[in-house]
């Protein structure tokens, strides 16, 4: 299990539905894209 950067749920790597990103090396996964788009808003360097 992996933690959302953003609401701090536990979540599957492997069905993450709002996906990854790896910023500097560390990657992060997502419940859903609306938490992916927050963490994109607060992280503009991130892709």
């Amino acid at each position: 299990m992996v933690t959302d950067p953003v609401c701090k749920m536990k979540i599957d790597p492997k069905t993450a539905k709002g996906g990854t990103l790896k910023v500097n090396g560390t990657q992060y996964w997502f419940c859903s894209s609306s938490c992916r788009r927050s963490f994109l808003s607060q992280n503009p360097g991130a892709k």
